[in-house]
């Protein structure tokens, strides 16, 4: 069976919670703002199970390159500068993240749903969600 296809061009559609979880992660009051402002795309390149997630926005680029199901050391610069021991894997249809580093309960859950690309951030209890479009 063919886990689900994440191949595409996002946009973001919502973004709720956002704010406090970046609280959760102490980012600073001046980078909370900017971020809370900005709809970040996800272009995403998946061939089996290598799959290369790109965050773009004007800020800030983040790009997670990655082999499900195994783990690698995380350098989340740009998001709270902090390292992570994170291993991805599939959850029947769903990629969840677990991020082992300085900050409990920290990961991510994806999910497609028809065009729709679901994401929900995680971190010391605090849960945010975001939705994407797909335009390509």
């Amino acid at each position: 069976e063919m886990p689900t296809d994440f191949n595409g061009y996002w946009k973001m559609v919502s973004n709720d919670n956002f704010e406090e979880y970046l609280k959760a992660l102490d980012v600073n009051i001046a980078i909370r703002k900017i971020a809370t402002l900005l709809k970040p795309d996800k272009d995403i390149i998946q061939n089996g199970d290598h799959i290369i997630i790109k965050t773009l926005s004007t800020f800030k680029n983040y790009i997670m390159d990655f082999e499900v199901g195994k783990q690698f050391e995380e350098d989340l610069s740009g998001v709270d500068d902090r390292k992570c021991m994170t291993t991805i894997t599939w959850d029947e249809d769903k990629l969840v993240c677990v991020q082992n580093g300085e900050k409990e309960g920290r990961g991510w859950t994806h999910w497609v749903e028809g065009d729709e690309l679901h994401l929900e951030l995680r971190v010391c209890g605090v849960k945010c969600k975001q939705v994407f479009k797909k335009v390509k």
